[in-house]
């Protein structure tokens, strides 16, 4: 009884088994031509693309047969509505290709096919189509350059050298301008040289393709002049310190002789990047006004040592660091240095010598007033002297110089003169004439007088510096030093000489004196003593 029960269980059970056996294998063949459906609907929505695709294309740049039947004109037919309708659809058609062929143009590498060359060598006969194929194609690499340029600057380069975008400098004025400056003449020198490959085959024009290089040049690069524009002004408007101003205005007028090699004086590149060194240029000269007037406010009487008080010494260091900053190769012409120079000493060294003669007034003693001015003088002269360009200033400089050292050896030989009582018998002795006598005669001039008055200056020839002026040792420059000392002791030796030449006259009476040295000897004993103190 059980056997049979479960016999029968099992029967079922292997029917129940073969049952979903041949579900699974029905599901299997559903499922296979599920993805068989599948395959074929993809291939077809590709087909249909395709179609659509080619359908596209053909209608954009093929004529159908009716329209070329109708442009054939083989006689049967002559012209009629047809041959208007598809002339009308072969423009159309040109105009597709036209602009397609500048799309292929706007690309950054451009890859100039044979073809396309052969097509401006063939319109070169045309001159009307050749200036419109042109046009067309500077405003095609136009568009791509703006794109380019926005790029460079926002997202940095993509063609693997992982360059960060130029915005990211925006801090650093100088480095930020000379990158945005670089690009744009990298570029237009690539555009330059796919241009003339492009129009390598036209030799009907060759008196004028140079001409015409130029003008899609200019036309292209002009894309350039806003976004530059604007990002350069905003950079020179907010820059306050006026040794960068310098260094942009240098650098915009090395870009600026740079596109002029490059460009047309007419382009508005040119004409873009000249306005904004003026613009710089200009802004410069008024910061650095600024910046002397705002220093030089502070100007004060000098210390008891004469030396340069601090205004003086911050308005040197200025220009110092304004003639130390590099010129990026521009400035070749001498011309154009020396006049920039010329302007710079304009706004900062004559306020500056302004302020020192300003300063001099409030000085009791004329000495002092000259001393102050040979020191200040001395320290602009030492500044100037290191660079090109400076002759002018330092002419003036070395006359100012020489004007107040007259002023101290005219003092100090006058007080040498005095001190050994020889400035009497000098004048006295400049002032005789032959009509009034001898001279030994005359009041004052007695050979007691004369005598006394050589020993006095004998006993100055063994000491040199005891008659100098105090004001002598704040002097800072030792060869200003040493040629007031030369130029005074050649003041006292021409006094010296005129006062021997009348005493050894037997004509004015004197008898010898024995302690007279002669003018060889003064010379002699003056010129060992400088080379003492040198």
């Amino acid at each position: 009884m059980k056997l049979r029960v479960q016999s029968r269980i099992n029967s079922q059970i292997q029917s129940f088994v073969g049952k979903i056996r041949n579900m699974n294998t029905i599901c299997h063949e559903m499922t296979n031509r599920i993805q068989m459906n599948k395959e074929k609907t993809q291939e077809l929505k590709e087909l249909v693309m395709k179609q659509t695709y080619l359908s596209d294309f053909f209608a954009k740049y093929l004529l159908t047969e009716e329209e070329e039947k109708a442009l054939s004109l083989d006689g049967k037919n002559g012209i009629n509505d047809s041959f208007f309708k598809a002339f009308n659809r072969l423009i159309e058609v040109n105009s597709n290709v036209t602009e397609h062929e500048c799309r292929l143009l706007n690309v950054e590498f451009l890859d100039l096919k044979p073809i396309l060359i052969q097509s401006f060598e063939h319109i070169q006969t045309k001159p009307e189509l050749f200036l419109k194929a042109l046009e067309d194609y500077s405003y095609a690499r136009k568009s791509f350059l703006v794109r380019a340029f926005i790029e460079i600057l926002t997202k940095g380069n993509k063609s693997g050298t992982s360059q960060k975008p130029i915005e990211q400098l925006s801090t650093d004025p100088i480095r930020y301008v000379n990158e945005m400056f670089s690009w744009i003449q990298s570029s237009i020198l690539n555009e330059k040289e796919i241009l003339e490959n492009l129009l390598r085959g036209c030799h009907k024009m060759a008196e004028t393709i140079s001409e015409q290089t130029l003008s899609v040049l200019s036309s292209i690069s002009e894309a350039f002049c806003q976004p530059l524009r604007l990002r350069v002004e905003q950079c020179i408007t907010r820059e306050g310190n006026c040794i960068v101003l310098y260094r942009l205005s240098n650098l915009l007028l090395y870009f600026v002789d740079t596109f002029n090699e490059l460009l047309p004086s007419n382009s508005h590149l040119f004409m873009c990047c000249r306005d904004l060194h003026e613009l710089c240029s200009n802004m410069f000269f008024s910061s650095v006004s600024s910046a002397t007037q705002r220093i030089l406010a502070n100007a004060r009487v000098p210390d008891y040592d004469l030396l340069p008080v601090n205004s003086v010494n911050q308005t040197l260091l200025l220009l110092r660091d304004i003639l130390e900053s590099p010129n990026y190769g521009t400035l070749s012409v001498n011309t154009d240095k020396r006049e920039i120079y010329n302007k710079i000493f304009q706004h900062i060294l004559d306020p500056l010598i302004q302020s020192i003669q300003l300063i001099c007034s409030n000085l009791d003693d004329f000495l002092d007033v000259s001393v102050y001015m040979l020191n200040c003088l001395n320290s602009i002269r030492s500044i100037l002297i290191l660079y090109q360009y400076t002759d002018k200033k330092l002419e003036m400089i070395k006359a100012q110089i020489e004007a107040n050292e007259d002023v101290i050896v005219s003092e100090q030989a006058s007080q040498v003169l005095d001190k050994t009582d020889m400035l009497d018998l000098y004048t006295k002795a400049m002032a005789h004439e032959i009509n009034q006598g001898q001279l030994s005669k005359i009041v004052g001039m007695e050979p007691g007088r004369v005598k006394d008055s050589i020993t006095q200056f004998n006993q100055f020839l063994l000491n040199t510096d005891i008659y100098n002026c105090n004001q002598l040792a704040k002097i800072s420059s030792t060869r200003i030093l040493n040629s007031i000392q030369k130029r005074t002791n050649e003041h006292i030796l021409a006094a010296y000489k005129i006062i021997y030449s009348k005493i050894c006259d037997p004509s004015n009476g004197y008898p010898v004196i024995e302690q007279i040295k002669s003018s060889e000897e003064v010379e002699s004993i003056l010129c060992k003593n400088e080379g003492t103190k040198a």
